[in-house]
């Protein structure tokens, strides 16, 4: 289904799109980085306790509402006449790593969690290592998006 009316709107929708993927990458980038500040702190510490509020408040203030963002103006962009070609391969790359991007945003929810519960069982390696996932994602998102190579 494609709607005509979303045709004269669609640079204002590519705007508010890329302008709230930004904003949740920021923040995709930024909270596996907490994560690994917060090991390096005691449990039960005023440190830990400042870290549970940051990381709190950046996923609720800023990454669930941006990622919210960008999949109400990605709908509406999907929607646009000609932005998609259903049959390129570009397009199903795009969206399974959009799947795995939305899968690691559920683990970094997860992680808060434990961390909030002082329950966390991962280590400071960990989640270095998990911060890289979601530039692995933005990268091919971008490429295929960009370049659609397929």
């Amino acid at each position: 289904m494609v709607i005509d009316a979303l045709l004269p709107w669609t640079r204002w929708i590519l705007a508010f799109h890329v302008m709230s993927v930004m904003a949740w990458m920021a923040g995709m980038f930024y909270l596996p980085r907490l994560f690994v500040y917060h090991c390096q702190v005691r449990t039960g510490s005023d440190e830990s306790a400042r870290f549970k509020i940051m990381e709190r408040r950046l996923l609720r203030a800023i990454i669930n509402p941006a990622m919210l963002a960008s999949l109400f103006f990605g709908i509406l962009l999907v929607l646009t006449p000609g932005a998609v070609d259903w049959h390129a391969g570009w397009w199903h790359c795009k969206m399974t790593a959009l799947f795995f991007m939305f899968l690691f945003h559920g683990f970094c929810a997860q992680w808060r969690k434990d961390f909030e519960k002082d329950a966390n069982t991962h280590s400071e390696r960990y989640y270095r290592i998990a911060n890289e996932i979601p530039t692995v994602l933005m990268m091919v998102i971008v490429i295929m998006v960009i370049v659609r190579p397929f």
